[in-house]
């Protein structure tokens, strides 16, 4: 294959429904190709995503949209809205019940202040799981994880954003899965069996005395911990 013919690099952004992939120019077999191999490079991140995709003006026949809503689904993801500049792939994603329009990221801007928020950031999308995280329970998002209760010792939570946990954080954590060195990890109490951040991992002391809520961030190439104030993190 000639660089000329080769697939446009995929573009990935979140959106509040989930996440916006546009396909670039090319045959569809290849599109298809570099995407599924994409996901499958980048497992923890896409798994449990529902997944908006943007194929341009390329013509999709029943067959191909079936099929790749099929794969996407043997891993994990949800296939909701495909959208095109082409009629035919229109009708043919309409039988399938997928929506074909969704809200230009762009457009949720809604004053000056929001215009310079980085919306590309980890942050517009989140799970809540609202129940004790008990040994082999296991949450992976792509996006920020919110738990209403305990992290016991033998549960993990990995996510591409930031972690904030209302109760006892007791086991594995690992934020900002995707090198987001700007996730957080809050816990009423921390006590993790392992906290990374991005690719760094923290060392957790040992606490004396009343237990305090903290978060932990990057701070000089370390991962800290201090008293939940979010107007200290980032100073």
């Amino acid at each position: 294959m000639s660089e000329d013919s080769r697939p446009a690099p995929i573009q990935i952004k979140g959106i509040k429904e989930g996440l916006l992939v546009t396909l670039g120019s090319g045959k569809w077999a290849e599109l298809e190709d570099a995407l599924l191999k994409n996901i499958e490079s980048k497992q923890k991140f896409f798994q449990g995503a529902r997944v908006a995709l943007d194929v341009g003006s390329h013509d999709l026949k029943a067959a191909e949209i079936g099929s790749l809503r099929d794969k996407l689904s043997e891993q994990g993801i949800t296939l909701w809205a495909v959208t095109s500049t082409s009629p035919i792939t229109k009708e043919t994603s309409k039988t399938f019940g997928l929506v074909t329009q969704v809200n230009n990221p762009k457009m949720d801007i809604a004053n000056e202040a929001a215009i310079r928020f980085d919306t590309a950031l980890a942050g517009e999308n989140a799970v809540m799981v609202h129940k004790t995280m008990r040994s082999g329970y296991k949450v992976s998002h792509a996006g920020h994880v919110v738990v209403v209760g305990d992290v016991n010792p033998g549960a993990e939570i990995v996510a591409t954003g930031s972690v904030v946990v209302w109760g006892w954080l007791r086991g594995v954590v690992h934020a900002g899965a995707e090198g987001n060195e700007k996730a957080v990890v809050c816990a009423l109490r921390m006590e993790p069996t392992q906290l990374r951040i991005a690719s760094f991992i923290a060392v957790t002391p040992k606490h004396k005395g009343k237990t305090m809520p903290e978060m932990a961030y990057i701070k000089n190439g370390n991962v800290v911990a201090e008293q939940w104030n979010e107007k200290e993190v980032g100073k």
